[in-house]
C-alpha cells in the first residue's frame, strides 16, 4: 500500500508542472528610436526569455526581421503567427515564441480584430489592423493541454478595443471551448478601461489571484524613460480558469547600462495547470 501511495505521489508531483508565462511587447524595429533602437536591444530581449526561463512568451509590435533575430538567439523556441498587412511577412505580428524542448504545438492560427477576422483588414475606428494569434499546445511532460491568444489592441480606436475585447471572448469561447485558456497581450487599456472590464467579467487577470504579492512595477508602459508613468499598466495575462494556479506576478524592469529591451515592461507569470 504503501509502494502504491509513493508512486501515485510521483505520479501527481510529474504532471503538477511549473510554466512561465510572458507577455512583452518589444517595440517596433525603427531608426528613429536612436540609442534605444533594436540593434541595441535584440540581445537584452533574448536574454530576458532566456534566463526567465520563458516557456511561452506572446511579443507585440514584432517585424519579421526582429523575431529573424530573436530565433538566431532562442534555439530552443519556435514561433508562431503571421504579419497583419499581408497575413505572411509584412508589417506587426503577435507572435508566441514556445519552448520546442518542452511544449508540442498542437494547432495554430492566426485571425484579425475586425468584423471580418478570417480577412486581412481593419473595422471600427481602427487606425491600423490588427491581429490575434493562438495556440494549442500540450506539455511534453505533464501531458496537458491548454490554449495561448496573443493580441496587441489599437492604440487610437476606442470602439475598436470594445468591439475587439468582444470578439476575442467570443473567439476563445468557439475554439477552446471549456480547455485552459490564458489570453495575453498588450490592451492599450487600463484595468479599469471598458475593453479590460469587459474581458474580465470572463477572464481572470493572473495578478489577483497570484499567491505571492505582485513584483515590480505596477505599471508596464516606458516609453524607454526610467520614470514610472502612472497609470499606464495596459499589458496583462489573463485565464480562465480558478483551478490553475499562479504562483507569481512580475513586471520585469531589468536594464543594461541604463538601457530598457523596450518602451514597455515584460509581465511574467509562474503557474501551475
Amino acid at each position: 500500500m504503501k509502494k502504491i501511495i509513493f508512486l501515485l505521489l510521483i505520479s501527481f508531483i510529474s504532471k503538477a508542472q511549473n510554466l512561465n508565462l510572458m507577455t512583452y511587447n518589444i517595440r517596433y524595429s525603427t531608426k528613429s528610436d536612436g540609442v534605444n533602437q533594436w540593434d541595441n536591444r535584440k540581445d537584452h530581449v533574448a536574454e530576458i526569455l532566456k534566463y526567465y526561463e520563458v516557456d511561452i512568451c506572446g511579443m507585440q509590435e514584432a517585424l519579421f526581421s526582429q523575431i529573424t533575430d530573436l530565433k538566431e538567439r532562442l534555439p530552443n523556441h519556435n514561433y508562431i503567427g503571421k504579419g497583419r498587412d499581408d497575413g505572411k511577412e509584412k508589417g506587426e505580428f503577435s507572435p508566441i515564441f514556445f519552448d520546442k524542448t518542452k511544449l508540442e504545438l498542437l494547432k495554430s492560427e492566426t485571425f484579425w480584430l475586425s468584423e471580418t477576422p478570417e480577412v486581412r483588414g481593419k473595422s471600427w475606428d481602427a487606425a491600423f489592423p490588427r491581429v490575434v494569434t493562438w495556440a494549442y499546445f500540450k506539455d511534453k511532460k505533464s501531458r496537458k493541454k491548454f490554449y495561448v491568444f496573443n493580441t496587441h489592441f489599437d492604440h487610437m480606436g476606442q470602439v475598436a478595443r470594445k468591439e475587439s475585447a468582444k470578439l476575442i471572448l467570443k473567439k476563445i469561447k468557439e475554439i477552446a471551448a471549456d480547455k485552459p485558456v490564458f489570453l495575453i497581450g498588450d490592451f492599450n487599456g487600463t484595468p479599469d478601461s471598458e475593453p479590460i472590464q469587459i474581458i474580465k467579467n470572463e477572464l481572470i487577470d493572473s495578478e489577483i489571484i497570484s499567491t505571492l504579492p505582485h513584483f515590480g512595477p505596477v505599471d508596464t508602459f516606458t516609453g524607454f524613460e526610467a520614470k514610472e508613468r502612472e497609470n499606464s499598466r495596459i499589458d496583462f495575462i489573463f485565464l480562465n480558469n480558478k483551478n490553475i494556479i499562479v504562483k507569481k506576478h512580475a513586471t520585469l524592469s531589468n536594464t543594461w547600462g541604463g538601457l530598457f529591451g523596450s518602451d514597455h515592461h515584460a509581465v511574467l507569470v509562474n503557474l501551475k495547470l
